[in-house]
């Protein structure tokens, strides 16, 4: 099993530009590589199989830094053209010089990387100090080195441990509904009450924003208002992560099974027209960590199909109301059982009911209600060849 840790970097002047220099070489073998691809596929039909070593003879600067970080910028590339191939994301965009974060990953080769009295050894750089705010457990596999927009350097080394997770007995059960101001609604009645950490700085951000519109490009002014914009989304930033991390911590801990509903939040953003509070909110995120954080102790994350009409049937009695269907009704009354409802509490409850009924009888056959909850899995076609030869797909991001 993998696991990953993150930990501040603290290096000096020589190991920035040394850094920097791999930053530079690393989008460059990847553009080069990309750019190559391409002109051979519509000269020819058919694909290119590069490494950098064949690279560092005509650009001899490829050789000043790791070649195990080349050596993933490649991989990277080859990821991204099979999945483009598989229809699960678009073609390969160019890596923007303008971009101001950057990274790149090296290998662990016998030994190369290693953390010794506060210190960390990368290939080609040396020793860089490190703030290691807790110990690692298991055997370094790789190290990816990130320089942030406000010039912060970070590690995120990937260990590999033995998977000593216990599955404990399902007996506490939470269901969980998205709430686009509270974050989310659990099926006993609390809300997260999240506190929109982007709305409380929306008008500094604004205000910086104008001061830094309104500076000569390439002056000095201009660099310190991106750096002070900067400073403000990494605030944002970090503040919602310490959120989303005790949240997530808080539910796994408390109980044996979290039901939550599978919801594509970046369709929600664009069809709704509610895409900065869905960003805000960073559900998705909030689902990642609830997801790790329950496997590690052992405990299930139970997804509920989209398709279940959780905000439509009464929890009390299970007819279904297809008038809620309009978000701005937020309580409604059952027309069988007269129960008065919370749209949001109801649909938490709902979706803890089918969690339940998951884990027994499992995803097919029929629900508590009676309703057909099986649903056709998307046939993954590979991509024609021939859909390639269209310009649209190599237009430069």
């Amino acid at each position: 099993m993998n696991r990953a840790y993150k930990f501040r970097l603290y290096p000096n002047k020589e190991q920035r530009v040394l850094f920097a220099k791999t930053f530079g070489c690393v989008r460059f073998i990847y553009n080069q590589m990309l750019a190559d691809k391409i002109k051979c596929y519509r000269e020819t039909g058919k694909t290119l199989q590069t490494t950098p070593a064949q690279y560092k003879t005509v650009f001899e600067w490829l050789k000043e830094v790791d070649s195990l970080a080349l050596a993933n910028a490649q991989l990277h590339l080859q990821s991204a053209y099979n999945n483009f191939f598989r229809r699960n994301s678009c073609f390969p965009k160019f890596k923007s010089k303008k971009k101001s974060r950057m990274s790149y990953t090296t290998n662990n080769q016998n030994g190369s990387i290693r953390i010794e009295r506060g210190k960390i050894k990368l290939p080609k750089v040396g020793f860089v100090k490190i703030v290691q705010h807790r110990a690692i457990i298991g055997k370094i596999k790789s190290v990816t080195i990130e320089k942030t927009p406000t010039n912060k350097y970070y590690a995120s080394i990937l260990v590999e441990y033995e998977n000593q997770v216990t599955e404990v007995e399902l007996q506490k059960f939470i269901g969980i509904d998205f709430s686009m101001h509270d974050l989310y609604v659990t099926s006993e009645g609390e809300r997260a009450n999240y506190p929109r950490f982007l709305r409380r700085l929306e008008r500094k951000l604004a205000r910086l924003c104008r001061k830094h519109s309104k500076t000569k490009q390439g002056s000095k002014n201009r660099e310190r208002l991106r750096h002070k914009v900067c400073l403000v989304y990494e605030k944002i930033t970090n503040q919602r992560l310490d959120y989303l991390h005790k949240k997530s911590y808080e539910l796994s801990e408390k109980y044996d099974a979290v039901c939550i509903e599978d919801l594509n939040m970046r369709a929600m953003s664009r069809q709704l027209r509610f895409g900065k509070s869905v960003a805000d909110n960073s559900f998705g995120k909030f689902r990642e960590m609830l997801s790790y954080k329950l496997y590690f102790r052992g405990k299930k994350l139970i997804i509920v199909s989209k398709w279940f009409a959780s905000s439509q049937l009464c929890s009390v009695c299970g007819y279904k109301n297809s008038q809620v269907k309009d978000l701005s009704i937020r309580s409604w009354k059952c027309p069988s059982c007269s129960v008065e409802h919370d749209r949001d509490i109801n649909a938490a409850i709902n979706i803890c009911k089918e969690g339940k009924r998951i884990t027994t009888v499992g995803t097919t056959g029929s629900n508590a209600y009676g309703e057909d909850v099986r649903r056709l899995q998307p046939i993954r076609v590979k991509r024609s060849l021939d859909e390639l030869g269209s310009s649209r797909f190599y237009k430069r991001g």
